[in-house]
This record gives C-alpha cells, sequence and structure tokens, in this order.
C-alpha cells in the first residue's frame, strides 16, 4: 500500500460549548475546503452543553476517516492550550487556525490559504477585522476598543504595523508554527504566536476578512479577565520572554535609568519622572547591550555636570539623545557579527 501524501493544509478548530452553531460551521468549513487535501483537527476543549455528542455524530458523516483527528479534553483548558494540542497532529505545508463560532468565515480562510499558496514569501497570514470592505458587524463598544488598544501596543513594543493582533483566522506555515513555543494561556495565544514571529523578524501579512461578532447570550466567551491578562501577555513577551543577553541588558538599563529618575522631582512628581525612566530603560535596554546602555548612562551623567537641580534636564535630555542615537549605531554595526557567549552580553 502506498503512504499516504503529505496533506496541503491541517485546519485547527478548538471547540467550547457551541451547540447552536456547530452543525452549521461543519457544513460551512466541509463546502469550503472540499476539493483540498485537508486534515481537519477538531479539539473538543470540554464541552457541556452537549457539542460532543454532536461532533461525535456529525464529523464521520462528512469528513472522510484518513481526513480528519477529533481530540476530546475531559476538562476546559482554554483556547491557547486546545490549539497546542491541535499542533501536535499537523502534517501539513499549512497551518488554518479558525475559531468555530462563525464569528468568522471560512469563506475568508481559503482566500488567505489560495494568497499564501500563490506566494511563497509569505509565512504567515492573518484576517484582518479592520481591512476591505467585508461584512462586518461589531456590538461590543468596549471589545473594539481594547482590540485596538492591544494592537497599537503590540505594534509598538514589537516595531510592527498589523491592524489586528486578537483576529481569530490565520494560515502559517506549518514548518515555522512547530518551532513556537508557545506557552500562554486562554487568549494569549495570539500574542504569543505574533510576539515569537515578530522576533523572529518574519514579515506578518494581513487581508480584509468578514467578522459577524456575537453577543454573550449567543456565546461570545472573551471577558474582562482576559483583556487584563492581554497587558500582563504584552509585557512577558516583550520584556521577559527573550534571551539571557537581552534580559541582563534590559535588567541593566532598568535598573540605571530607574535610579536616574529619582534624581529629579518632588513628591508625586519624582514618583511620575521615576516610572518614566524606568519605562524608558526597559525599552532602550531590548536592542542594547551593555556596553552602548553604558555609553547612554555615562552621557547622563556627563550632561548633570553642566547645571544645578532641575536646571539639569535639559543638557541631560541633550546628551541622551545623542547617546541613544550613537549607542544604536554602534549596537546595529555588530548585531550580525558572530559572537561568543561573553560578548553577547556586553556588545
Amino acid at each position: 500500500m502506498p503512504l499516504e501524501s503529505k496533506k496541503d493544509l491541517s485546519i485547527i478548530v478548538p471547540v467550547y460549548n457551541e451547540k447552536k452553531i456547530i452543525n452549521s460551521f461543519l457544513d460551512k468549513l466541509q463546502s469550503t475546503f472540499t476539493n483540498l487535501n485537508c486534515k481537519f483537527i477538531f479539539i473538543d476543549d470540554g464541552s457541556k452543553d452537549g457539542t460532543t455528542e454532536l461532533l461525535k455524530d456529525k464529523i464521520p458523516k462528512i469528513f472522510n476517516n484518513n481526513d480528519y483527528v477529533k481530540i476530546n479534553l475531559k476538562q476546559n483548558k482554554g483556547k491557547a492550550f486546545a490549539v497546542k494540542k491541535g499542533i501536535e497532529f499537523v502534517d501539513s505545508e499549512y497551518t488554518l487556525l479558525i475559531d468555530s463560532d462563525l464569528e468568522y468565515d471560512p469563506r475568508d480562510a481559503r482566500e488567505l490559504y489560495d494568497i499564501a499558496k500563490n506566494n511563497k514569501d509569505i509565512n504567515v497570514i492573518q484576517g484582518s477585522r479592520y481591512l476591505g470592505a467585508k461584512l462586518q458587524s461589531r456590538i461590543h463598544f468596549f471589545n473594539d476598543i481594547a482590540v485596538r488598544i492591544n494592537t497599537f501596543l503590540f505594534n509598538f513594543l514589537f516595531s510592527q504595523s498589523i491592524t489586528d493582533l486578537h483576529t481569530g483566522t490565520k494560515i502559517i506555515k506549518s514548518s515555522l508554527l512547530k518551532k513556537l513555543n508557545l506557552t500562554f494561556k486562554r487568549f494569549g495565544l495570539e500574542i504569543d504566536m505574533n510576539s515569537q514571529i515578530a522576533k523572529k523578524n518574519i514579515n506578518i501579512f494581513e487581508y480584509g476578512i468578514s467578522y459577524i461578532e456575537r453577543s454573550k447570550n449567543e456565546g461570545k466567551k472573551i471577558t474582562i479577565i482576559d483583556g487584563f491578562l492581554a497587558y500582563y501577555y504584552l509585557f512577558k513577551a516583550r520584556f521577559i520572554q527573550n534571551d539571557y543577553a537581552t534580559n541582563l541588558s534590559v535588567l541593566y538599563s532598568f535598573m540605571f535609568m530607574t535610579y536616574i529618575g529619582t534624581y529629579f522631582g518632588l513628591g508625586i512628581g519624582k514618583i511620575l519622572i521615576t516610572i518614566f525612566f524606568s519605562s524608558i530603560g526597559l525599552i532602550i535596554g531590548l536592542n542594547r547591550k551593555i556596553l552602548p546602555l553604558s555609553l547612554i548612562f555615562f552621557s547622563i551623567y556627563f550632561g548633570s555636570l553642566f547645571s544645578k537641580g532641575n536646571g539639569r534636564i535639559l543638557p541631560i535630555v541633550l546628551f541622551f539623545l545623542v547617546a541613544l542615537y550613537f549607542s544604536r549605531k554602534i549596537s546595529q554595526r555588530y548585531e550580525n557579527i558572530n559572537k561568543n557567549a561573553f560578548l553577547k552580553i556586553f556588545i
């Protein structure tokens, strides 16, 4: 018997308590990808509303035995865990991640796949709810604002320019997907994936998709807790999940800039200035090592000698900006040179 050929596309679908719409979703998914050599990977994330029974009955009727995998989790572990479980079964050139709630149209996902398939330079392409002129319906104002704020913060922290950080539809090359070390929980998955991809200097492409948002009564599951967790995940992805040399630089820069901030202002003003300086320290420590950072700190000290009290701020800022420029030039010059572990800490 000949070996089974590798699939063109693996489709990972996490499912949790979707009894009302799961039949419609499965029919639309199957009809959209019927002429492709696909593997459908369904992860039932501990459903308690009858979804498990519907999946057990429906999936064998519309998919061939060799075309699907069905994973049952006894307890609800969250979207991130479900997707990671699904990745274990991926065997294809590309992987599609799509939610099962019908807020996203599978037909848009097919368009994303066709674009990626016809352009080998695309490693990742995401559906954006803020691009194009496709059908849109949003009913949760604060959810929309949160997505926009989180996307802005992500772009600022990772030097990106995407429009929809939390999209539930994306195509990614499977070889890249399997290299990602996904550790965030619940709806932190998108931040986890995009941050790791951005750190690898891989372009994230986007394409406009439709979006029909559900109400809480219809099954909308994201909560205000997930909103607050997003800020934690953004901070962790940018300032903690780095190599040891970068983490050391961030810590060094944070401590030094915090110390500098304590020399300015009084009362609440001093606290605010210290927080501002600490934040600057975190940012500049990401792309500079110990020696370039030390140049900045020495320049700040040198600038402080030209005046007294709060009058020192102007020369300090001027020397800081000049040192910031030259320290970045130094870092860029040596970043592509092979360095041993010792040099990686300092240059």
